[in-house]
């Protein structure tokens, strides 16, 4: 699976409706329901303070919970919807779908260099970059990869990693339609800067060459 799945925990409402959700939010907690499955639909609380966290940290609906009911067993969920009050912009209603094993979702996946110290680039002191250290992936719900392994063992300065170079695991694939960047390796600042002096140089030269032939 991909990594460790973080729990999210929630407490069950006995009571439904708006009066019910007014109660639970004056309680510090955000009213939700949770559908999907074979199961009737769930309707739940998650403390006010947790749920802002988590939606601050960016990519919750994309993030694969296992929500944890007192009186109930845990379960996978993701998030569908976010209602969130049209002047403070606070979250006051969530959405979460229970997961089969065949349910399609995307996720963030993260991004696992191999053979970097056999890569000629690193070993002329070329410095590997990552521009995507994870990618966003339709996956099976099932079938979630923990990371996504890529061998730079023979890239070289200059050298690029693209989406159409990596072997992606069967049944998964990227969200982005074109060919994007996942990683590079850069030359040493130390060259960089010296091609820099180079190219003044040069310029200086042709500068001085033009000024002899406009005196001529």
């Amino acid at each position: 699976m991909a990594g460790e799945i973080p729990d999210l925990h929630a407490q069950e409402r006995t009571g439904t409706g708006k009066g019910a959700a007014r109660q639970a939010r004056r309680e510090g907690m955000v009213p939700g329901i949770v559908f999907g499955g074979d199961t009737d639909p769930l309707p739940i609380s998650v403390p006010f303070n947790e749920l802002l966290k988590r939606l601050k940290a960016g990519r919750f609906k994309s993030t694969l919970f296992n929500l944890k009911v007192d009186g109930h067993d845990d379960v996978r969920v993701i998030c569908r919807d976010v209602q969130r009050d049209v002047v403070k912009d606070l979250p006051t209603h969530i959405d979460l779908m229970r997961l089969r094993r065949t349910t399609k979702i995307n996720l963030f996946i993260p991004v696992e260099f191999v053979g970097e110290d056999s890569a000629p680039g690193i070993k002329k002191g070329g410095v590997l970059t990552a521009v995507r250290p994870e990618i966003e992936l339709i996956v099976t719900a099932g079938d979630i990869p923990e990371s996504i392994s890529i061998d730079v063992s023979e890239l070289n300065i200059g050298d690029t990693v693209t989406i159409s170079m990596v072997t992606l695991p069967t049944g998964a694939k990227p969200t982005i339609d074109r060919d994007f960047v996942i990683a590079n390796i850069s030359a040493p600042s130390g060259l960089k800067s010296a091609e820099s002096e180079d190219d003044g140089d040069e310029g200086a030269a042709e500068g001085e060459g033009d000024a002899e032939a406009t005196e001529e």
